[in-house]
């Protein structure tokens, strides 16, 4: 039988509690997701049943275990369409990934003089990686700006991608400004131009059908603990001739293939990235959220928080003295709707919202040179999933005008 979106609501028990004497509205999904049951079934099962090290024993636990863990690389491989199972490499999170492509490709493929271009709108993430590379190689780092309703300028863009450009680095869904970046066209752009396309997932992957071939990415991050998976756990994914062109960056068990007094020979991707016992755990959660939602269709995730935003933002939008960030048009904005309410800080705004139970992120959401470019110095942000409704929506606008009318009157 299918299931109502409404339905799901009921696997995530975090949500039936109150804050500060009141329904608990949960609008933080952007820093982290929820975990349905099914996901902390798995992890508990994993370390009641299965708990074991993978890859280094011939016992029933420990191939039952590296069974599994080895099982998630194909979920992963088959969520994101990617080629192989084997470009499937297990990260902490975006960041680490991200990290890894600038510090072992990066540093082995950009030399003085190249371009690495990436955008206003990006996660620290995926700025100071590139930042610090540039320095240290002596390249140029570029910016793509953004337009007037804080969509991706293309025309900046093309300036921007050269000859020279040796690295493109885009976020594929904004964290503050809520639009879905033009990945596929970014990604031609930069490789007419000989450049390597790295994609920032980590907004983009727990909300829509991702499919890194045919977006053109050359590399793609993103982090399973926004997909409702435990923290700690990410993936990187890579073509695999860049794979293979990568060095390792950490070294010690699990990643060599044989090892003398003075010479040491790796194992091929992924497994040559990831030394040290690795996050077992986290791996299986990660299977099991991808298993979620595959269940319920990330068409229909996509659909369900569309018609949250096509209430939210025009109602954020006529609550006098608030600023939305981003776009408009409820159609160009996914679930994170960035915004600000007059002559009140973003934190204010955020602690009046939580002693309604309504929770909200508030700050500059690691992106600073953004929020410069905005000229603010900060926003409050509300973010979507699958499991709001139309309920928390309300409670959000209810609650906002609320905040609005006491800091303007002392009463509510």
């Amino acid at each position: 039988m299918v299931k109502k979106m409404s339905e799901y609501r009921a696997d995530f028990p975090i949500l039936n509690q109150q804050v500060n004497d009141e329904p608990l509205v949960y609008l933080d999904n952007a820093a982290t997701a929820q975990k349905p049951k099914a996901v902390v079934e798995a992890l508990e099962h994993y370390y009641y049943h299965d708990n074991a090290n993978v890859h280094r024993g011939v016992h029933t636990l420990a191939e039952r275990a590296t069974e599994q863990f080895e099982a998630v690389r194909g979920k992963v491989a088959r969520f994101i369409n990617a080629p192989s199972s084997q470009e499937i490499v297990y990260t902490k999170g975006t960041t680490e990934a991200l990290n890894w492509v600038a510090a072992s490709y990066g540093a082995t493929h950009v030399k003085a003089g190249d371009e690495i271009v990436i955008s206003y709108m990006e996660h620290h993430s995926n700025l100071v990686p590139w930042q610090q590379l540039a320095q240290k190689v002596g390249a140029v780092l570029k910016y793509i700006d953004i337009t007037a309703e804080g969509e991706l300028d293309l025309a900046s863009a093309q300036q921007q991608i050269t000859d020279k450009t040796a690295i493109v680095a885009l976020t594929q869904a904004s964290n503050v400004l809520g639009v879905i970046n033009p990945i596929e066209k970014v990604a031609a752009l930069a490789h007419q131009h000989g450049a390597v396309m790295v994609v920032d997932g980590a907004q983009s992957t727990p909300h829509i059908k991702v499919d890194v071939q045919q977006m053109g990415a050359d590399f793609y991050a993103f982090s399973g603990h926004k997909l409702m998976a435990p923290t700690g756990i990410g993936v990187l994914w890579g073509k695999s001739e860049l794979l293979a062109e990568m060095p390792p960056l950490e070294f010690g068990g699990e990643m060599i293939d044989w090892v003398q007094l003075q010479k040491t020979t790796f194992k091929a991707a992924p497994w040559k990235f990831e030394g040290g016992t690795q996050n077992i755990a986290g791996v299986i959660g990660l299977g099991a959220a991808i298993d979620y939602l595959s269940a319920i269709g990330m068409g229909k995730i996509a659909a369900h928080e569309q018609q949250l935003v096509k209430y939210l933002l025009p109602a954020l939008l006529e609550i006098p003295g608030v600023t939305v960030y981003g776009p408009h048009d409820p159609a160009k904005h996914t679930g994170v709707i960035s915004f600000n309410l007059d002559k009140l800080h973003p934190h204010d705004v955020a602690t009046a919202l939580d002693m309604e139970g309504v929770a909200v992120r508030a700050g500059h959401h690691c992106a600073q040179p953004l929020m410069e470019r905005l000229n603010v110095a900060a926003t409050a942000r509300a973010s979507l999933y699958l499991y709001n409704n139309l309920e928390d929506a309300q409670r959000l606008v209810t609650s906002l005008k609320a905040t609005k009318e006491f800091f303007n009157h002392g009463t509510v």
